[in-house]
């Protein structure tokens, strides 16, 4: 392909779209790079859409995008290794009546709906393609990109990187390094078919209306991880987490974990009878704010998952992918407006606009969360059991003064955590979350 492109952007998950959608409708000329047979053939996610993010692209994409439910509920459950769960639930049924917050998706679907909004937009998208490098000049700028194709030279006066968690390109291209096994989480899973009518029954919704279950505890056996159940509308999308060192370091694979989850008390019921249709795995980035890349350089910028842009702790992936890709297409449609270069000093812009936004001041809020989760593991495996035991004893009416269950409880805590080691993970706690 001897046609030089404004902007080349590789990959088409949710940052890639956004950055291409933006640019294209801003009139530059875009060529956007998928491996995949489709867009969203690669892509994985649980998967929730967060709408303000997308809106801030396609303002009128609620009457365009295959959306499943509208969320109205969160619950999120501490579950103890037996029958023992412990939980809090919020529910606004306002959100059913106001432009939705959050919707459930399915990947797939979304992903090519998204694209083809790209290609409508004006941008040329091309299927099936690996981008094997980076083309630069003498002087080191990033110029194009090279692909597996014969003849696959591609130039451009930019490239955003948008090819996921390991990012190879830019590693290729000696961007950024491989990702450690300590900043990334391999999520496994499922979609389990219901009909509609039976999920509408079994989590107290109608019409689209969708509920979120977020779990965490003993389920991770220790591991540093989390599940999760949400509902579509024939759907339930079911999965579980758990740091790449950690699963490196316990004889107990993904799938035995979520297969353990799916036999707990408190989720079995709301998934009997359904029928297993895909399983997927995935690499999430994990790593915080500490385990950025550098984000930009002569001709090149990384978005999205290649960028390491994940919120671990409120399990936000997909907002910051598409904000990012936007405010990076934004960064590039100025410099063009003033006839400035595309280079490092330019796209410094990009990383000005990620400070200055919710995404980077998300993840500087957390930046110490990784590091308290690594050396504090007990906290998603004690605290949970102890929480379930203690909720058991004060809830078990047997005739037992409350005095003497309150002193009961208080020596369990004891068996487990001294005072000195739970006014220390307290204290370490709010310093990783404050």
């Amino acid at each position: 392909m001897s046609e030089k492109f404004d902007v080349i952007v590789v990959g088409a998950g949710p940052a890639g779209n956004a950055a291409s959608y933006t640019l294209a409708k801003a009139g530059m000329s875009v060529l956007q790079i998928e491996r995949g047979e489709t867009p969203g053939t690669k892509n994985v996610q649980g998967a929730i859409l967060y709408a303000h993010a997308l809106e801030d692209v396609i303002p009128d994409f609620r009457a365009r995008a295959p959306l499943e439910r509208q969320v109205i509920e969160q619950r999120m459950w501490l579950m103890d290794e037996g029958q023992a769960c412990t939980g809090v639930s919020y529910r606004d049924d306002g959100f059913a009546q106001t432009p939705g917050n959050r919707y459930t998706i399915i990947r797939s679907r979304f992903d090519r709906w998204f694209s083809e909004e790209v290609e409508k937009a004006g941008a040329m998208v091309i299927k099936e393609t690996t981008v094997t490098g980076l083309l630069k000049d003498t002087a080191g700028k990033v110029v194009g990109v090279k692909t597996e194709r014969a003849g696959g030279e591609i130039h451009a006066d930019a490239v955003i990187l948008a090819d996921g968690v390991n990012s190879l390109v830019g590693q290729r291209a000696g961007l950024r390094k491989d990702i450690k096994l300590e900043h990334a989480a391999l999520a496994v899973k499922e979609t389990l078919f219901l009909s509609k009518e039976i999920i509408d029954e079994r989590f107290g919704v109608t019409a689209d209306q969708g509920v979120v279950v977020e779990i965490a505890g003993r389920i991770t056996h220790g591991m540093v991880g989390t599940g999760f159940l949400y509902t579509n509308k024939d759907s339930i999308a079911i999965g579980i987490g758990c740091m790449l060192g950690d699963l490196a370091q316990h004889e107990i694979t993904p799938y035995q974990l979520l297969e353990g989850m799916k036999r707990h008390p408190m989720v079995k019921p709301l998934i009997a009878g359904a029928e297993m249709k895909e399983y997927a795995a995935h690499l999430i980035p994990e790593g915080g704010y500490k385990a950025v890349p550098k984000l930009y350089g002569d001709g090149w910028m990384m978005v999205g998952d290649s960028a390491g842009l994940v919120n671990g702790v409120h399990r936000e992936g997909s907002n910051l992918a598409m904000t990012s890709g936007r405010l990076a297409a934004q960064t590039l449609i100025e410099l063009k407006d003033r006839g400035a270069k595309f280079d490092a000093r330019g796209l410094a812009g990009y990383k000005a606009r990620l400070d200055d936004s919710y995404v980077m001041k998300d993840m500087k809020k957390y930046a110490d969360v990784p590091d308290f989760m690594h050396g504090n593991a007990h906290v998603l495996d004690a605290y949970p059991s102890l929480l379930n035991k203690a909720a058991r004893e004060m809830l078990l009416v047997d005739g037992v003064d409350k005095r003497t269950k309150q002193k009961r409880i208080l020596a369990q805590v004891r068996e487990k955590r001294s005072l000195l080691g739970l006014m220390g993970d307290a204290y370490r706690f709010w310093r990783a979350f404050r």
